[in-house]
């Protein structure tokens, strides 16, 4: 792995900054592929609109292009992480504003789970764990990630690639490092994430593609009514892509959907970004 913090080859970082204190910070995670950053687009877009929410200065779009750009560079392929602290501050929650942001950049190889093929549906489980409703986060990809740390930390069954969470109302919202897809007939049906959640790059780009595959997509409250009822579920996330779910686990239930078709044709135009 290489690291950059804040342009330098460094691998420190002052106990005082606000993102190790307090996770006052956000961060994207980037598929390298043939050398270049995949979705890079819709990373630099996420993340210019996390900064405004949590009103953080984001690093100028340029700076941040050249720097993922160079990094990128050294693999052909492999996985970029970008960090964004509010920086170095005094003791209590609030900010001075005189704070100078950290960012932290590095570079590593894929894991062999991140780089496997993904014709082979996996199983998932639905997790205990429950998230939190908390409108002002939705959507985001903020370094406060104790939910999913407790959420994969409820199995250890390797056959198990993925965890479903639901939300305190028990709708099904994502799971512990991915989105969730459903199909039934030409509906295409994805969950709200108004109220918690993470909205993936991977999420955004097959929203996109729904259309041309004759999908109506449809972003709604997901419940385990229509999971069981689901002819089509698979995964996303920005390593993995469309990742096909051949069972879900529900204590002594296994929901097993027949279909695989939409994850495939996805991955195909994915492949040829």
């Amino acid at each position: 792995m290489i690291v950059w913090i804040n342009g330098r080859r460094v691998s420190t970082i002052d106990h005082r900054d606000r993102g190790l204190q307090y996770g006052d910070g956000l961060f994207e995670t980037m598929c390298v592929r043939r050398g270049a950053v995949r979705l890079i687009d819709y990373h630099l877009d996420r993340f210019q609109q996390g900064c405004r929410r949590l009103q953080i200065e984001a690093p100028p779009e340029r700076q941040l292009r050249d720097e993922l750009g160079q990094a990128a560079a050294l693999r052909v392929s492999g996985v970029i992480k970008l960090i964004l602290t509010r920086g170095v501050g005094a003791r209590g929650y609030r900010p001075s504003g005189r704070e100078r942001t950290t960012r932290i950049l590095s570079i590593a190889a894929l894991l062999r789970a991140q780089g496997r093929s993904n014709d082979q549906a996996v199983i998932v489980r639905m997790c205990r764990m429950k998230l939190g409703i908390n409108e002002s986060l939705a959507g985001l990809k903020t370094l406060n990630r104790l939910e999913s740390v407790l959420a994969r930390s409820e199995w250890r069954d390797k056959r198990i690639m993925e965890g479903l969470l639901r939300d305190a109302d028990g709708n099904i919202v994502c799971g512990t490092m991915s989105n969730l897809f459903l199909r039934r007939g030409n509906v295409l049906m994805t969950p709200l994430l108004d109220r918690c959640g993470v909205a993936g790059v991977m999420r955004r780009w097959v929203l996109t593609q729904a259309p041309r595959l004759g999908l109506k997509a449809a972003l709604r409250r997901v419940s385990l009514q229509d999971l069981q009822g689901a002819e089509e579920v698979f995964l996303t996330n920005a390593l993995s892509g469309p990742i096909s779910v051949g069972e879900i686990r529900h204590g002594n239930q296994r929901l097993r959907p027949a279909l695989m078709a939409t994850a495939a044709a996805l991955r195909e135009r994915l492949d040829q970004l």
